[in-house]
């Protein structure tokens, strides 16, 4: 029996493809590849294609005795959905519906889904826990609780089992050093930061310093990307066990501001990073800073790499080894 994953071949996908091979599962891996990157696959078998293409889905579950699913494969750019909303819709709610039907077709009900701190929006308590109100600020966040809530009904109707993890930051690279984050265009701090230091770009922005925080710059929890690999597998092993659907948080309880990330990757990369203050994006959150301590319970999840100084340090090893990211 195989283990599905969609968008495997993306950042964190690509991690978790990695730890469920190092549990000797078999793996089939579906990916259009606009994100994903071929050279990012340390196992499984590569489908190439898209959710929304039913006659592909097809073929795939038609060919591979699949008994979970793991979904990464979304649109996650904060910015460019609140400029293209639909874009969003159509390939991540749409494409999670064809997905979902595609599963009750062929008798899978297990899936694990790759969810955001973006469906808490601007929180109510810090830390936030999973009983929070959800009212997002984005158009990514929106989409992203509507493929959850479509999970729930999917459940009710169906008997369909899900595990929705709801992760902060994600950051780092495999300590094999194979892999590690690279996307185009690339948004997330870090790598953003630690291109900087290559002298990639000119300066990081700082989005705003105004914020209602110690610094004024925004707050975020960050969390090893193979830590977030490690809950993904465990939380297929839970519905594996016939236990019902659930939604965890996934983070290390720390926040930190854009500034002091800065600061510790000069620190780690022993580089000048020039830092450039501008104005604040729509739809960020002043503080997103997460309890996990029911996925810690209910899961078994425990993070390893909890260090910001050892998950930027892991994301430098690699960068400075493949300036350039993947060559496919």
């Amino acid at each position: 029996m195989a283990v599905l994953v969609t968008g495997g071949a993306g950042y964190i996908g690509s991690h978790t493809v990695a730890a469920l091979a190092e549990r000797g599962e078999e793996i089939v891996i579906v990916d259009n590849l606009q994100q994903g990157h071929r050279g990012a696959l340390l196992g499984g078998k590569l489908y190439e294609g898209d959710l929304r293409d039913a006659e592909f889905m097809e073929r795939v579950f038609s060919e591979n005795e699949i008994d979970s699913v793991i979904h990464f494969a979304a649109n996650s750019l904060v910015g460019e959905s609140m400029k293209d909303p639909g874009k969003y819709y159509h390939n991540n709610v749409y494409g999670t519906l064809c997905l979902l039907e595609k599963m009750i077709q062929h008798g899978v009900r297990r899936i694990v889904f790759s969810s955001t701190a973006a469906t808490y929006g601007e929180p109510d308590n810090v830390p936030i826990d999973e009983f929070d109100r959800t009212s997002p600020t984005n158009a990514y966040g929106e989409t992203k609780l509507a493929m959850e809530k479509m999970m729930k009904w999917f459940d009710v109707a169906h008997d369909l089992k899900f595990v929705s993890l709801r992760y902060f930051n994600a950051a780092g690279a495999h300590e094999s050093g194979k892999i590690g984050e690279d996307h185009q265009p690339e948004t997330h701090l870090v790598p953003i930061v630690l291109q900087t230091a290559l002298g990639q770009r000119t300066h990081i922005s700082v989005f705003g310093d105004d914020y209602e925080t110690p610094d004024g710059s925004c707050i975020r929890d960050y969390v090893h990307v193979s830590d977030l690999a490690d809950a993904h597998v465990l939380a297929v092993l839970r519905l594996r066990e016939g236990k019902d659907s659930a939604v965890y948080n996934l983070g290390s309880g720390n926040g930190y501001s854009v500034k002091q990330v800065i600061d510790i990757a000069r620190s780690v990369t022993g580089r000048e990073i020039k830092a450039v203050v501008e104005p604040r994006r729509a739809g960020d959150p002043a503080v997103l800073v997460a309890s996990s301590q029911r996925a810690r319970n209910e899961l078994g999840w425990q993070p390893k790499r909890e260090s910001l100084d050892d998950i930027i340090r892991s994301a430098w090893s690699w960068h400075e080894a493949n300036p350039n990211g993947y060559n496919d």
